[in-house]
């Protein structure tokens, strides 16, 4: 039986100044039922998991160029350790993260596996049809 969710995690950097950054923990989760959005939960120090969802295919783009628009930015950053950094706005303020691009590159292939780029839209009209066709076998 194949999962209908891929998960991971990934040590990210929460700048706070030019100087300065914590290291924060971000859990990754992507579901065929919602194959268009990937959820990050990142765990601050002393309070509750803040959850932002991106689209896929934002992530996927702006770990080859800058994307992004409104709320969210993303942009990778090269050297010897290729990097992204992921902008975050919203009316309480913004957020700057950092984190390596290869750990974000093979969440996006697991991703890939489960519900091909492109395919999203099929994808969901095939767990519609086996729905259905299971809901008539119980009946």
């Amino acid at each position: 039986m194949q999962h209908s969710t891929v998960q991971g995690h990934l040590v990210m950097g929460l700048v706070v100044s030019q100087e300065l950054s914590l290291r924060i923990l971000a859990d990754l989760a992507y579901e065929a039922d919602d194959p268009y959005a990937v959820r990050f939960s990142f765990h601050l120090p002393g309070d509750a998991p803040v959850t932002w969802f991106f689209a896929r295919e934002l992530l996927l783009d702006g770990i080859g160029g800058p994307a992004g628009e409104g709320d969210v930015h993303i942009h990778p950053v090269g050297g010897d350790r290729p990097e992204v950094r992921i902008l975050l706005r919203s009316p309480a303020g913004e957020a700057l993260l950092r984190a390596s691009s290869a750990p974000l590159i093979a969440f996006l292939a697991r991703t890939d596996r489960l519900v091909p780029m492109g395919q999203e839209l099929a994808a969901r009209e095939l767990d519609a049809e086996l729905a259905d066709i299971l809901g008539d076998v119980r009946r």
